[in-house]
């Protein structure tokens, strides 16, 4: 891969690697999320993203969670897409910021009724004594809202805001083909990495 082949834009060059890897592999909106919490510990776990535009690259959880502790208390965050499919990968570094209630709102409503009663019964990243007792809580959140349950107060989506982009191309020989987004003052800088 050569730079000539690059998108000066990195979010076009995403769009057309997602549309690519849309139709090679299963799950292309699968991503790894590493987050940290205020020392500087490390954690990371798949989530799947569910939009992207030039604000940048959005997932749901609840608030509460340790992704989203996370989050609010050390706003940055990375993302990672990979396509083994294709050979490729996508890295995104930047800072994390809560979409808008009704950015939240739109998508909850668009969820299975069963993922919505989740969303209000699963303490997110809190200890629980057993299977029954979430199932319980899906119970009570059902008997409590019927097939409408509103979106709860601690749940909605996260923007991850790019400040750098990272393409990787696969090489048998482990030669591989990277390439650097940074932001500058004017637009995005683009530098090949050695692999």
């Amino acid at each position: 891969m050569d730079e000539r082949d690059l998108h000066p834009d990195p979010l076009r060059q995403f769009e057309s690697w997602f549309r690519e890897a849309r139709d090679a592999t299963p799950f292309p909106e699968s991503m790894a999320l590493a987050t940290a919490d205020p020392s500087g510990a490390p954690s990371v776990r798949m989530v799947l993203l569910k939009g992207f535009d030039g604000r940048g690259f959005v997932f749901h959880t609840n608030y509460g969670s340790r992704k989203g502790k996370e989050a609010t208390a050390n706003p940055r965050a990375a993302l990672l897409f990979y396509w083994r499919e294709l050979g490729r990968q996508v890295r995104v570094e930047g800072t994390v910021d809560r979409t808008s209630r009704e950015d939240s709102e739109t998508y909850y409503r668009t969820r299975p009724v069963g993922a919505r009663l989740s969303a209000w019964a699963s303490p997110q990243s809190r200890p629980v004594r057993d299977r029954a007792e979430l199932e319980a809580r899906v119970d009570d959140a059902r008997a409590k809202f019927g097939d409408d349950p509103p979106l709860p107060e601690e749940w909605g989506g996260l923007r991850v805001v790019p400040s750098a982009y990272e393409f990787w191309v696969h090489d048998d020989d482990r030669l591989h083909d990277r390439f650097r987004y940074e932001r500058d003052r004017d637009g995005w800088r683009i530098q090949r990495l050695g692999p």
